[in-house]
């Protein structure tokens, strides 16, 4: 947990940190003018993507509950964002950690993906065996009758005929 809830605080400050850190680096490392043309096209979809899966991970409700991100999200949106920060060195390996930062961004989005509708079906499945239990409680002989038999004894038969 002490790791965990700064680090979804994190989320929401990345996008923004972490397009800066690329263009301070590419100012303090000396990129070239190839670099700038990059900058113009990654700055804004590294933005995009950081704050799109800030927003997934933060619509699960399991996140919601505890203030905190899971340890698949620190593991996998950590190694994405210190790639990032890898890229954004300039250095002689810039494009390796580019590459590898896009093939994490898209494994951070489908894992944010995956961990949504997983928390969502844990969630409804827990609503739907309290609304069984609580259905059942109502009636204790509700397992030896027929689920359309309410009991009182009484038939109505409707007959309709259109011409």
């Amino acid at each position: 947990m002490l790791l965990r809830r700064p680090f979804l605080r994190w989320l929401f400050i990345a996008p923004v940190v972490l397009p800066l850190w690329m263009v301070v680096g590419w100012a303090i490392f000396g990129a070239g003018g190839w670099s700038t043309l990059g900058l113009v096209i990654t700055l804004p979809a590294a933005f995009l993507a950081l704050l799109v899966i800030a927003l997934l991970v933060n619509a699960r409700p399991s996140v919601r509950a505890e203030r905190a991100v899971s340890w698949t999200d620190v593991g996998v949106l950590g190694a994405w964002h210190v790639l990032l920060i890898a890229a954004g060195c300039y250095g002689s390996t810039a494009l390796l950690f580019g590459v590898l930062a896009l093939i994490a961004a898209v494994a951070a989005f489908w894992v944010s993906i995956w961990q949504l509708v997983s928390d969502g079906a844990r969630r409804m499945q827990a609503s739907m065996a309290e609304f069984e239990r609580l259905a059942g409680q109502g009636r204790p002989d509700a397992s030896k009758r027929p689920p359309f038999d309410d009991g009182d004894g009484d038939v109505i038969i409707v007959n309709e005929v259109r011409d």
